[in-house]
């Protein structure tokens, strides 16, 4: 007991740490996003006169990314608790999903959610960045799917069966036993997924969002300057996923419970 409470004061400290650096990083990435034009526009042209556009990009790419890395954890968590469930035609469907989406490209997928879909029916009409959205969630759904079953897997069936033993039902016993246990041990790979997704996002360029690359090959069109263009969106790039990659490790040091002992 003492020696738990002599680590006390070290947890709370890389707590602190951890969150602080994440709020740090959340911060630079939100100036980043309202700042980027400025000194964009102190660069040479032909970035310098198209430096608004390469911002809007930017962000686009952010929004992109948030909104379908949100909603592929949430279909990641469904598609998890479908393949292992004991009911045969919930698992047969979650591995059917996660077999077509990680055995096809991405570029096949966004493809056929903007275009073959409304073919399907109307009523599936969607915006260029919904259908991106929409298709970029399918992706990393599927892979982080996978992560978040191994993490299930991994927790000790002994510690489930202390669990109902203490008289727990099974929606209390996966709430309060075996997610937060899964959830960390999966969190390596889903923050992982998020940041490959911001470059996975460029691919929506190919039904005419006007994110990042967009943005890039709109410039490189005009001007014929193709260096100077994509190794501009080269760097924004690298920035992003730098801030992002900042933030996903303060988040693993937040929920790493026994690094905060150690």
């Amino acid at each position: 007991m003492n020696g738990l409470l002599s680590l006390w004061p070290a947890a709370w400290s890389r707590q602190q740490k951890s969150s602080a650096t994440m709020l740090a990083a959340s911060a630079l990435l939100l100036l980043i996003l309202w700042l980027l034009a400025i000194p964009l526009s102190w660069a040479p042209e032909p970035i310098g006169n198209n430096a608004q556009l390469f911002a809007e990009g930017t962000r686009v790419t952010v929004e992109l990314t948030v909104v379908a890395g949100l909603a592929g954890v949430v279909l990641g968590l469904v598609a998890a608790l479908g393949k292992t469930s004991r009911v045969a035609p919930l698992r047969w469907l979650a591995s059917f999903y996660i077999w077509v989406m990680r055995g096809t490209p991405l570029l096949v997928q966004v493809l056929a959610v903007y275009f073959a879909l409304p073919e399907v029916h109307p009523v599936l009409r969607m915006t260029e960045f919904t259908a991106a959205c929409v298709a970029l969630a399918l992706n990393v759904g599927a892979y982080n799917a996978e992560a978040i079953r191994a993490g299930l897997l991994a927790v000790p069936k002994g510690q489930i069966e202390a669990a109902r033993s203490l008289g727990l039902s099974r929606w209390h016993t996966f709430i309060d036993v075996t997610f937060p246990q899964a959830f960390k041990i999966s969190l390596p790979p889903l923050v992982n997924n998020i940041v490959a997704l911001l470059k996975d996002s460029s691919l929506a360029f190919t039904i005419g969002v006007v994110e990042l690359t967009n943005a890039g090959s709109q410039v490189k069109s005009t001007s014929f300057q193709a260096v100077p263009v994509f190794i501009a969106t080269a760097i924004i790039y690298l920035l992003l996923t730098t801030v992002m990659t900042l933030i996903s490790d303060a988040v693993e040091r937040r929920f790493d419970i026994e690094g905060k002992l150690g």
